[in-house]
């Protein structure tokens, strides 16, 4: 918002009937003060007294922290996170036998790898949580006024604020902790709030002080202001609040419009005072959130699975050994004299064979410790930082608007965006700019408005008509926009107002034939709402503000078509407008009699008025079902055509209000304002059903003039990335605070909804619930609400089962309308009887019902429910049930969950998400600080999952079994010689061998290719995002895919070991015609492993680099330089590989044919064959793109090689819906024509 220098109509908002009488508690609310939960007492402007000896209000201070650690915590915290990986433990194991006589490697080859790998995770952990560190420190340290006294203020860090204090919060600043708001800048103690880390909304809110205290914004009175306020204790929630003002012996009562949470925002307001109620962790948005939790990925939790397996594999084989070991030493060792038995230590003394084998079992244990990779976690942590690298420097999800990249918080989750089942999304700021643009209308059964929208483009694409076919095409218009966009000199368009159409602007309407009823439709636009203008002193504009950008879209429209709404006093709405030539332009002012306001039972706005001709008008603007209900006999005139058009918008996406009027007597309307006025004061339960009754006795008899289409502001390429995302086979649900018709129609702006779907409704907004609220019976309430919800649910899935067929649903009339209060069964009801059971459904569940179904014995039918729905739409959700239906979808269904927002209201769903991404958005970071992935805008969501997250899982899925193959291969020869030893604990390799065959001869290959593989292009997957159900699915790491890489190890292992001993040992294969020992053995075993398994890893990759090639070939390289360069140290280094290559190994003919030809190319045959043979015979996926890429065929082709059904939703089966039902329509035109 500009700091120019602004005044304000001074409009007593009290005195306006919309607002008058604002929230009052009901029923017997502030009876409970005193009871359990309601025992909050704050001494106002003497926040010394709650920390007074003796006192027992002892509240928490206003610091917040969000970090995972402390100082005293990280160490144990952090050491537990890496030990409870079952191979960390493992291998701590390893390191503690290692300084005992036990061990047949040396300490420091098990110390050192130990070390390196905790030590680098643990780091790691500290860098990322330092950074939430660093946030939370520069939300502690914002500044606030605190009252000092006498009415003064002084400058103080928000963790410095106290419950009692009095504080000043100037326009634009966020509130630093929960307020009882006492007085602001207005005369009538209003202001106003922006709410969008709290809800998600960025409509402003209003709040108004209690008439008590206004006089608080006099310096004087607030420095002898002292009061007490006994209220509820700290709870989540949001829209509710109980509690007393006790001030000079009279108590008043307190209710939600009195507060101003904390994290929210003053808005169009000088300044506002109040008293600190609820601080830190104590305040509502505190109590939404949720712990940062500690994410594993789906896969780490597998390995570890795996790792317990080969555990337990290892014991086994340690046992078996042991027990070999000490049978034969019992028996047989006795006539082994070259081993002197009758002189020997506990490990191989034939009269204790027990200890003795107990003894080999514990060595053992050490000794085939290679089959289990202590190298995994650290290289696939390599693995995971590189890709988080590559994420975070993708140009492709660069927002360059605000200078924004995408950010990978944190690495430990990249495969899990692989793995995605369900999308569970906030809607404002998240899907929307919450922005809407007034773009037709259709006035006197002639529509306005030229331009085309992408519903329309692409319906017209599948159908094969051309764009000129449309009846809004224009071409000249088409033309210069498409050359004013390529030039890049297009105007910059008027916030909130698209319409172009030269009938209606700059005066041109009135030459139009429906000028009149043209002016009165202008009119209503201009007079039926709640806007505040403001006036800018500097240029002397007016800027509109309302609590809906639909609404400040009416009347920014009105104004651009010439009638302009410019001032509002407490009783008047005053307009400019052409006279009837449009030579001049005439102030009118229009006196308010009564307004009724737009609410979700009656879906309109009415208000009544009196012209400067001293006529009384009803003017009306609501849902277009509504008002045609509505309408008088002589009023329908222009109903056909409008209800033509309105079809016409809604298929184009657009969102639409019919707008009708009626002209009163004098003594009608005066009858009908006592009656209403007599409704609105009433104090009885039944005050909202009379104002109700009242309302709909007036809205008769209207006369329709038009309606309006207006187009729902999405981020730029929301439809898009939510029909691919669809297209993959993604579930999207959307979680908002919004009311339930914003999030319908936003359901339908992105395609989640369409004309076809049977909407399920379970809405608790009905009269006989508001009866019962108002009577104050909460035991009742809640019993008859729980019931309803589990009827409603119950309905919904019989609705389901019946494929939508049958009546109407419970909660719906004989014409499809949802009651608000049942399951509403709405839909055009075009295409019956035909492919009725391909009908797809939607569920919408407000905030209220939510609650019920939460309950554990709701749970299951609503899971149950929500999962044979295509979209899910929950409205009014406050941020713990954003947090609570995450967990219900991750632990129900056992997916992974994708949570995404942009607001503090959306940090629990991020943090109960298995991956939780932020947007970082134009309020707060807290969403982003609180996330795993960063983002500028929702459609980089289609190219973080479908793009970097498919390459990641299938990078870390192949390279973690690579791993354990590999290990397993290597670890098992080890085993077999031990066993060729009679399991005497003798390692068949050098112990520098095999310490560096994880570091340098097997590990940078399988790094190289966790980095950089890549099966298919960014674009490819893209072009056919079905190949992203591999990773939902599990392709690449399933339980079967394991056995098989795990079968294929022992083969090899079998293989090299076995055929190796028979090839070599026999053979005089040294030039003196020597035979090799077991140096020259063990190094040509050496050799076929490492060449073995990084042949095998070249065969997998199908993606070459010059670093690929580096990283394979040169691994094997390095083992034959450790060969050469080690084996001329001096045997004290080298040992039992002194001179081995130059002597043993270079002069044999058997060591290059056995270990660098024969042996690997046997090993890796078996593999080599089953891929030929299955790219003949079922070929996966990415091979099919892959070869019609390569060919060059037609992508079409290809798409329907790997596509799967139609995606229920999206913008790709919103069209195909549109285009069916054309087609449809088509066919009976034509059977017509035949008859």
């Amino acid at each position: 918002m500009s700091s120019k220098s602004k005044s304000k109509t001074r409009v007593r908002l009290s005195r306006l009937l919309s607002y008058a009488g604002c929230i009052r508690p009901r029923g017997d609310e502030t009876e409970l003060l005193g009871e359990k939960g309601f025992q909050r007492h704050v001494y106002c402007n003497e926040p010394q007294r709650h920390v007074e000896k003796g006192s027992h209000l002892h509240y928490c201070n206003n610091s917040i922290s969000t970090t995972k650690y402390s100082i005293l915590s990280f160490l144990p915290k952090a050491l537990f996170e890496q030990f409870r990986r079952v191979a960390n433990l493992y291998f701590l194991l390893c390191a503690i036998l290692a300084l005992t006589p036990l061990t047949p490697y040396a300490p420091y080859s098990l110390i050192a790898p130990l070390v390196l790998v905790v030590g680098v995770s643990m780091i790691k952990e500290a860098i990322e949580d330092w950074r939430r560190f660093l946030a939370d420190d520069e939300v502690n340290k914002r500044k606030v006024l605190r009252h000092v006294g006498e009415g003064s203020f002084e400058a103080c860090e928000w963790k410095a604020v106290r419950v009692g204090d009095v504080v000043k919060v100037v326009k634009d600043e966020f509130f630093p902790a929960d307020l009882l708001m006492l007085a602001s800048s207005y005369p009538d103690g209003v202001c106003y709030v922006e709410t969008m880390n709290l809800d998600g909304e960025t409509n402003l809110k209003l709040r108004k002080a209690l008439e008590r205290t206004l006089p608080l914004e006099d310096p004087a009175a607030l420095g002898k202001f002292a009061a007490e306020i006994k209220c509820e204790d700290p709870n989540p929630s949001l829209y509710t609040f109980v509690g007393n003002l006790e001030w000079d012996g009279e108590a008043t009562a307190l209710t939600a419009a009195q507060v101003l949470l904390r994290d929210s925002k003053l808005r169009n307001t000088a300044w506002v005072v109040g008293v600190v109620i609820f601080t830190g962790h104590d305040s509502k948005v505190m109590m939404n959130s949720t712990a940062a939790p500690s994410k594993r990925s789906s896969i780490e939790r597998r390995m570890d699975k795996i790792i317990y397996f080969l555990f337990a594999c290892l014991l086994l084989m340690a046992v078996v050994g042991s027990i070999v070991f000490g049978v034969r030493t019992k028996n047989q060792m006795p006539s082994w004299w070259y081993l002197a038995p009758t002189n020997t230590d506990a490990y191989y003394n034939p009269a204790k064979p027990a200890v003795s084998s107990t003894l080999q079992c514990l060595t053992a244990i050490i000794l085939y410790g290679y089959l289990i990779p202590i190298s995994l976690y650290v290289s696939i942590e390599i693995v995971k930082i590189f890709q988080a690298w590559f994420i975070s420097a993708d140009r492709a999800m660069y927002f360059a608007d605000t200078d924004m990249p995408a950010r990978a918080r944190t690495s430990n989750l990249n495969e899990e965006l692989g793995q995605v089942d369900t999308v569970l999304s906030d809607k404002t700021g998240t899907l929307t700019c919450n922005q809407m643009d007034f773009l037709k209308c259709s006035i006197a059964g002639v529509a306005y408005g030229r331009g085309i929208t992408e519903v329309e483009r692409a319906t017209a694409r599948r159908l094969g008509r051309d764009l000129s076919e449309l009846e809004d095409y224009d071409e000249e218009e088409e033309r210069a926009a498409a050359e004013a966009a390529a030039s890049g000199t297009a105007k910059p368009g008027i916030k909130g107002f698209a319409l172009r159409d030269n009938r209606l602007l700059e005066g041109a309407w009135l030459q139009q034939e429906h000028r009149e009823e043209i002016r009165m439709f202008l009119r209503i636009l201009a007079v039926c709402h709640t806007v505040i203008p403001e006036v800018d002193e500097a240029s002397g504009q007016v800027e509109y503000e309302a609590e809906s950008p639909d609404e400040a879209a009416f009347v920014e429209a009105a104004r651009q078509m010439g009638v302009a709404f410019f001032k509002r006093t407490q009783t008047t709405v005053c307009v400019r407008e052409p006279d009837d030539t449009g030579a001049t332009t005439v102030e009118r002012e229009y006196t308010i009699l009564a307004l009724i306001e737009f609410n979700s039972t009656r879906k309109r706005m009415s208000v009544v008025v009196r012209d400067p001709a001293n006529r009384v008008f009803l003017f009306t603007k609501g849902a277009d079902s509504v008002i045609y209900e509505r309408l008088a006999p002589a009023g329908r005139e222009y109903l056909e055509a409008t209800r033509a058009h309105l079809h016409r918008y809604g298929e184009a996406g657009l969102r639409t209000l019919a707008l009708a009027y009626r002209e009163l007597s004098e003594e009608e309307c005066g009858a009908w304002l006592e009656r209403f006025e007599a409704a609105r004061r009433s104090l009885s339960a039944e005050r909202e059903a009379l104002v109700d009754a009242a309302a709909e006795e007036i809205e008769q008899g209207l006369t329709l003039v038009g309606a309006t289409a207006v187009e729902d502001k999405l981020q730029q390429g929301v439809p898009e990335a939510i029909d691919r995302l669809a297209q993959a086979g993604i579930k999207i649900w959307v979680l908002t605070g919004d009311k339930l018709e914003t999030a319908i129609n936003i359901g339908f702006a992105c395609s989640l909804l369409r004309d076809d779907m049977k909407q399920i409704v379970v809405s608790l907004d009905s009269p006989d619930i508001r009866k019962l609220e108002d009577a104050g019976d909460k035991e009742k309430l809640s019993a008859f609400c729980r019931d309803r919800v589990k009827r409603l649910l119950q309905d919904g899935a019989a609705l389901i089962d019946r494929g939508g067929a049958g009546g109407p649903g419970a909660g719906e009339d004989s014409n499809g309308e949802a009651d608000g209060n049942g399951v509403g069964e709405e839909g055009d009801g075009e295409g019956e009887g035909e492919g009725d059971s391909a009908r797809v459904f939607a569920l919408v569940i407000d905030g209220k019902s939510l609650a019920f179904a939460l309950e554990p014995e709701l749970r299951a039918p609503l899971l149950a429910l929500a999962m044979q729905c295509a979209s899910v739409i929950c409205c009014r959700v406050s941020p713990k049930q954003k947090a609570l239906v995450t967990r219900l979808v991750k632990d129900g269904t056992g997916r992974t969950t994708l949570g995404i927002g942009d607001g503090a209201n959306d940090v629990g769903m991020i943090h109960e998400a298995d991956i939780g991404v932020g947007i970082s958005g134009v309020e707060g970071q807290q969403a982003v600080m609180a996330s795993d992935f960063a983002i500028a805008q929702f459609k980089y969501l289609e190219r973080l999952v479908l793009v970097h997250g498919h390459w990641s899982y299938k990078r870390i899925a192949n390279a973690v079994t690579y791993f354990f193959y590999k290990n397993v291969a290597f670890g098992l020869t080890i085993f077999y010689y031990n066993a060729y030893a009679v399991f005497s604990g003798q390692i068949v390799y050098n112990s520098w061998a095999c310490s560096l065959y994880n570091v340098f001869f097997t590990s940078l290959p399988v790094i190289g290719y966790g980095v950089l593989e890549q099966d298919l292009s960014d674009k490819q997957l893209l072009m056919f995002p079905a190949l992203y159900q591999q990773g939902p699915k599990n392709v690449f790491f399933r339980w079967t895919t394991i056995a098989l890489w795990l079968v294929y190890a022992v083969y090899q292992s079998i293989l090299l070991f076995w055929t190796c001993l028979a090839a070599v040992l026999p053979q005089a294969s040294l030039p003196s015609g020597k035979l090799f020992e077991m140096n020259g053995l063990s190094a040509t075993l050496m050799t076929a492993v490492v060449v073995a398994v990084n042949i095998q890893i070249a065969l997998q990759t199908e993606h070459w680099t010059w670093i690929t090639h580096l990283f394979i070939w040169g691994s094997i390289a390095v083992w034959y330089l450790f060969l050469g360069v080690y084996s001329y140290f001096g045997p004290d280094w080298s040992t039992d590989y002194y001179y081995i290559f130059s002597e043993v190994l270079a002069p044999s003919a058997l060591y290059w044919l056995t270990g660098l030809l024969l042996l690997p190319v046997m090993a890796v045959l078996p593999y080599f064959v089953f891929r030929g043979v299955e790219s003949q015979i079922a070929p996966p996926d990415q091979q099919v793109v892959q070869e019609i890429v390569r060919l060059n065929q037609d992508e079409e082709a290809a798409k329907a090689a790997v596509a799967p059904p139609m995606a229920p939703v999206g913008f790709t089966a919103a069209v195909e819906a549109v285009s069916k039902r054309l087609r449809k329509v088509e066919r009976k035109r034509r059977r017509r024509g035949e008859k």
